[in-house]
């Protein structure tokens, strides 16, 4: 072979694709219906974009057209949109066929149709595969039940505390103006009064405590009730020698150091809330998730969801039909924090809460993973490692939803996760207010009430 014959070896592919396009152009690449410049074939015949997607239309949509010109119009590219009708004819008859589709059904199938047959897809992608929890979320609820289990006493057996004293006769002194207390003060008390006075005529007066008030009402002749309506005339000739008894009472309560409380049960609800908080810090220490933190970000996590953990807590032994919450032994009622000095504003809503969340009827499980999400709240104030704290609650609210839909039946699930959201909402909102009344409680009446535990809790120093 000659070098001139080696330097054209092998043939080169510019050549080649020449070839091929010479042999392509007999065949004319033309629209057979408009004669604008064809791109294929689409539906058994080469058109243009133009023709293929008029066609398409037509089949999808039909409608009867008609010719203004007896059917005799040649259609070109130019007036090919001027009579639909002789168009349609022309695709009809270089042999253009809706048959031709992939999937007849399919392309003309309206939008409402094929979304239908997505929805029963994904309906019966659902049923034949039900969420299940994987390993390792069964790993981490069983974590968090066994940590609840060992901090949860439901018999508040090991409950040590000061006696309840639910006796209303403190409770006169706030009719009262002492000598020597400030305005601001005495405002604060006057307006405790009538919060006091108005609940005690509402639902959330049990009857328990109901029964226990009068009975002592009847005891002592009714001189140690508050007064909800003006006294009449008999009553204000024998008000001057209370008076005077009153005063003495306040003296000797100033004297003492405190000692005769305003707010009666306030002793015993403070040794109640600081049970629940060691068990609460108990719980958050039992888990190992919580223990890789920083301290600070313990510190903050704890601070941020203690009176929302204790809520949840107390909702487990709320009773629905009476309104009292069954502690072991112990019954409580909503008079019973009023008389601790807590405020309508604050008692109102809260009692609405545990109503909404009891009627969810929620398992024990689905309790604990409330409490998980309510503690590792990355937007809790003082929290510094936010991004890793947001996973970990991602993940508990993920396990929840899915232990829902696995775990209950279509009646019960219904709405749920999103309903146990919403109450976990519902209490950030009453966070602050508690926190502010603790602290007016706290200034109000000085002195050894409140646990260090329970002030540094609510304390907003980090």
């Amino acid at each position: 072979m000659s070098k001139e014959n080696l330097s054209d070896w092998p043939p080169s592919q510019t050549s080649t694709e020449e070839e091929e396009e010479e042999e392509d152009d007999g065949e004319p690449k033309v629209c057979q219906v408009c004669g604008d410049r064809a791109t294929g074939y689409h539906f058994n015949a080469m058109t243009c974009e133009g023709c293929k997607g008029f066609f398409r239309r037509a089949m999808k949509h039909p409608t009867k057209f008609c010719c203004p010109r007896q059917g005799v119009c040649v259609i070109t590219k130019n007036n090919r949109r001027q009579c639909q009708a002789c168009r349609l004819h022309k695709c009809q008859s270089i042999g253009m066929l809706k048959e031709s589709f992939v999937s007849v059904a399919i392309v003309i199938m309206s939008k409402e149709a094929v979304e239908k047959r997505r929805s029963q897809i994904r309906r019966n992608r659902m049923v034949e595969e039900p969420p299940v929890l994987s390993p390792q979320q069964e790993a981490v609820i069983q974590e968090l039940f066994n940590a609840h289990e060992k901090t949860f006493d439901i018999t508040f057996s090991h409950f040590q505390f000061r006696p309840i004293d639910r006796d209303l006769n403190p409770m006169s002194v706030w009719n009262q103006t002492a000598s020597g207390q400030s305005v601001k003060q005495t405002r604060r008390m006057d307006n405790l009064s009538s919060s006091y006075s108005t609940s005690t005529s509402t639902s959330f007066s049990s009857s328990s405590c109901s029964l226990e008030d009068e009975e002592k009402d009847r005891s002592d002749g009714g001189k140690n009730t508050v007064f909800t309506t003006l006294p009449d005339e008999a009553d204000l000739t024998t008000n001057m020698e209370e008076k005077k008894k009153e005063e003495k009472e306040k003296k000797e309560d100033r004297s003492d150091g405190g000692k005769n409380t305003v707010f009666t049960t306030l002793p015993h609800i403070a040794d109640l809330t600081t049970y629940m908080i060691q068990n609460i810090i108990n719980f958050a220490k039992g888990l190992p998730s919580f223990r890789a933190l920083a301290i600070d970000d313990q510190i903050s996590l704890l601070k941020g969801a203690m009176f929302e953990m204790m809520q949840i807590r107390f909702n487990m032994m709320f009773n629905v039909k009476t309104g009292i919450w069954e502690c072991g032994p112990l019954t409580y009622c909503m008079d019973d924090a009023v008389r601790a000095g807590f405020q309508r504003h604050l008692l109102d809503p809260l009692m609405r809460f545990h109503y909404t969340l009891r009627n969810l009827q929620l398992q024990e499980v689905e309790y604990v993973l409330m409490q998980a999400i309510s503690l590792f709240s990355p937007d809790r104030p003082g929290v510094i490692n936010h991004g890793v704290i947001d996973s970990l609650q991602e993940k508990l609210a993920i396990a929840l939803k899915v232990h829902i839909d696995s775990k209950r039946a279509k009646p019960e699930k219904h709405l749920l996760y999103p309903k146990i959201l919403a109450c976990l909402t519902e209490m950030r909102t009453m966070n602050e207010e508690y926190t502010k009344q603790v602290l007016q409680i706290q200034d109000i009446q000085p002195g050894n009430s409140f646990d260090p535990l329970i002030l540094e809790v609510v304390s907003k120093d980090p």
